[in-house]
């Protein structure tokens, strides 16, 4: 894996999935501008909770607490770019995925359990799903490994059309 050095943007102008796409295809460029021959994933994740207000990742524990308050008052959707680039030719697609996720509340109390077992700090919206956020994510719809992060179907079929044989 070679991280990205690309500045991320954090505003929507337009949609979620312009945004997501965006920082997906930028990240994606700037690795493959340091490789010769490679195929290249580059993927963004935000939680959009509407009024083209989104949810990256907490800067501390105070702000992770209270968009996790935010997160759990209302549905909201987790939106996903990904963006695959090849890297000897140019070739590139560049997609995204949109899962609404539903939350059952927790305590003040819990919320403190829950950040002193999981660290908030590097998860789009504070939570895991695949861990001990599944306990408070009752529903979702859509695709379950989008809200962790990367759509493996989508990029499945990403891939299939860039000529790469994953089975």
């Amino acid at each position: 894996m070679v991280p990205s050095r690309a500045e991320e943007t954090t505003t929507i102008t337009t949609t979620p999935s312009a945004l997501v796409q965006y920082n997906a295809r930028i990240k994606a460029e700037e690795v493959a501008s340091r490789t010769k021959e490679a195929i290249v994933i580059g993927a963004d994740t935000a939680v959009y909770i509407g009024h083209k207000e989104i949810i990256l990742k907490p800067k501390n524990l105070n702000e992770a607490k209270r968009k996790l308050k935010v997160l759990f008052s209302r549905p909201h959707w987790v939106y996903t770019g990904v963006c695959v680039i090849d890297s000897l030719t140019g070739k590139n697609l560049l997609s995204y995925e949109k899962t609404k996720v539903f939350m059952s509340p927790l305590t003040e109390e819990q919320i403190g359990r829950y950040h002193q077992r999981v660290s908030p700090l590097d998860k789009a919206g504070g939570f895991d799903i695949e861990g001990l956020g599944s306990v408070f994510i009752h529903r979702i719809e859509g695709c379950y490994t989008n809200v962790i992060g990367l759509p493996m179907a989508r990029l499945f079929r990403m891939l299939q059309e860039m000529g790469v044989s994953v089975l």
